[in-house]
């Protein structure tokens, strides 16, 4: 059965389901779903969830520092805390560390696949679209903060229990809970430290 998603805008009281419409061929109509964006942490790992710990930097509060020997993110909040967040971040060959700073930020954004990944996966037998539209099946999840000039993002997923692992291609991967607290309290031009 091939679906098409249709998002309808989730409002501040939903904000942690989307309605979607979805039209099956095999009926010729069309359904109208709600998936829901929370997710059972399937981990045993406490540290994993959002917690203000001690962090001080001389950075700009609002910086976001990723510390990939450690699967975390920390939002830098000023006064010498951050929240950690529980992330994934890149496979052995795909980690990057660096200075960026977001120059883009995208709700429900589209996935388009680096050639280069459509090659690899394609050589595995894996046929990657060109292009998918934002939604719940989306590698990209709820929300996705763009890093510079590069092809990697901070971002949600439609795979929660690799939080906390190095599974992606580079980009940082959030709970779409936690990338939708995120995103709503930064800025484009944000710092972003990957370390």
């Amino acid at each position: 059965m091939t679906l098409l998603f249709v998002l309808f805008p989730a409002t501040p009281a939903d904000a942690q389901t989307a309605a979607v419409r979805q039209f099956d061929p095999a009926t010729g109509t069309w359904v109208r779903r709600e998936w829901s964006l929370s997710f059972k942490a399937p981990w045993a790992e406490t540290d994993l969830k959002p917690s203000v710990v001690p962090f001080s930097e001389n950075l700009p509060a609002g910086s976001i520092v990723i510390e990939t020997a450690e699967r975390r993110l920390y939002h830098l909040r000023g006064d010498g805390t951050a929240v950690r967040y529980g992330i994934g971040v890149g496979r052995e060959g795909f980690a990057w560390r660096g200075r960026e700073r977001i120059t883009k930020k995208a709700e429900w954004p589209d996935w388009r696949p680096p050639i280069e990944m459509v090659r690899r996966e394609a050589a595995k037998g894996r046929i990657l679209p060109s292009v998918m539209e934002g939604g719940p099946e989306n590698p990209l999840g709820a929300r996705a903060l763009y890093l510079g000039s590069t092809l990697f993002r901070i971002h949600g997923t439609n795979e929660p229990w690799t939080i906390g692992r190095a599974v992606s291609s580079g980009c940082i991967r959030m709970t779409n809970e936690d990338v939708i607290i995120i995103y709503s309290s930064v800025k484009v031009g944000t710092l972003v430290l990957v370390r």
